[in-house]
């Protein structure tokens, strides 16, 4: 069975290209556009792996990060952060939160799927 990868960002466009890549790369992906939407999901789903976006409003990456670090079905899923960020700083701040890694947006995908391979291979 393929791996499932729950994305979540704001951007309706960001979730299409993001849908289209993964599923083309054999991935099964489920998409929802906000961190609140992300915290219910994951209360009946259990995705191999999420990518979630830093800014979004309302309920941004940092605070999602929290809320499913504290669901006991969902804490151990790895998460790796997206940004449009350039800085470094976001960056480390994202690692130091709890992401496995992080991924500049618009992500590269012959730069991002090695990665999430990997990922995905260490659980």
């Amino acid at each position: 069975m393929s791996a499932w990868i729950l994305v979540v960002d704001d951007d309706p466009a960001n979730l299409t290209m993001a849908n289209r890549i993964l599923s083309d790369e054999g991935f099964r992906v489920s998409c929802v556009k906000s961190g609140a939407l992300a915290v219910k999901f994951l209360n009946h789903n259990r995705p191999d792996l999420i990518l979630l976006d830093i800014h979004m409003p309302e309920m941004d990456g940092f605070s999602t990060l929290a809320a499913i670090r504290e669901n006991p079905d969902a804490a151990d899923i790895p998460v790796a952060f997206l940004t449009a960020d350039d800085d470094k700083a976001a960056m480390d701040k994202g690692r130091q939160a709890g992401a496995v890694d992080v991924f500049k947006k618009p992500f590269v995908p012959e730069e991002l799927l090695p990665h999430l391979r990997h990922m995905m291979d260490e659980d």
